[in-house]
């Protein structure tokens, strides 16, 4: 299923595509801005060109892996009616998206979603067969996988205290404040302006629906989803860690295209920046040059 329906509500006469990044040609990024705000949510005082290149035309449009995986004997796929209500979850959740606006989603509790369901004929209400499968991939043992992570969040109803949040200007992404919000400031302040965040805090609701839709397009397959995503409740962006990447560069910040950069250069000279998924690591990730490691 591909994500680039999330941003139906921009008139494609103001979007161009090139090299698989957005660019805004010949046109007032204010005006496309409130736009999109008055459609989706979004803040007006977004770089759209970053946040559409480099978020969801990445993480929520869920590019393929770099190498096509083989499916192995042991892999976790979900199939038949399993595979229906995932892809019916991942739908309903990218109306849930739409209306909270995809800034606000990314702090969005469990029992949030429900009530917006509930209260708003535009989202409808969660049937018990798509509740029972998100519960069923919360609850599920990562290890079957093949994602050795640990599991950081224990309770599918655990929320994003939003006091101790910080919202990140022309990005479209929130920090915790503390050490978070002080090792990204200082990143930037030693990196450079040409460093930015590409993505923050995500609650579980807002893995869950990262996670489904990488499964979506291994068609059911977990194992691989999990090769390119913590499945949810393992993901450290719920508790502290954070992406960045390089202004402009578009869907290459989620490869290991950006290790080569000058900015991922500059990060691991630096001696105080760790990266999460190292290439090789023992928790069953891809090499991950982008992720922040703060907890």
């Amino acid at each position: 299923m591909k994500r680039r329906t999330l941003i139906k509500a921009i008139p494609l006469s103001l979007l161009a595509v090139a090299g698989g990044a957005s660019v805004w040609r010949d046109h007032d990024i204010s005006k496309v801005a409130a736009i999109v705000n008055k459609d989706a949510g979004y803040d007006q005082h977004i770089n759209l060109n970053d946040l559409l290149g480099e978020d969801l035309f990445v993480k929520d449009n869920l590019e393929k892996p770099e190498q096509q995986q083989v499916v192995e004997l042991s892999d976790i796929i979900l199939e038949g009616k399993d595979f229906e209500y995932l892809k019916s979850v991942a739908v309903h959740l990218k109306r849930v998206q739409h209306q909270v606006g995809y800034t606000n989603f990314n702090l969005l509790g469990f029992d949030e979603m429900i009530k917006l369901g509930r209260n708003f004929s535009s989202v409808g209400k969660f049937t018990q067969a798509e509740l029972d499968l998100f519960e069923y991939v919360f609850s599920a043992d990562a290890k079957a996988y093949g994602f050795f992570g640990d599991k950081v969040i224990d309770n599918i109803t655990d929320i994003v205290p939003r006091r101790d949040t910080k919202k990140i200007g022309r990005t479209g992404h929130y920090l915790f404040k503390g050490e978070s919000m002080e090792k990204y400031k200082r990143i930037r302040k030693d990196v450079g302006d040409s460093l930015i965040l590409t993505s923050g805090i995500r609650s579980v609701v807002k893995q869950t629906y990262l996670f489904l839709s990488k499964a979506i397009e291994t068609n059911g397959n977990l194992s691989q989803a999990s090769f390119s995503l913590a499945p949810p409740g393992h993901s450290y962006h719920g508790i502290g860690d954070f992406d960045v990447g390089k202004v402009g560069y578009g869907y290459k910040n989620f490869t290991a295209d950006f290790s080569h950069t000058d900015e991922y250069k500059r990060l691991t000279d630096l001696g105080y920046v760790a990266i999460r998924y190292v290439n090789n690591n023992p928790f069953g990730v891809r090499f991950e040059p982008w992720h922040i490691k703060v907890v």
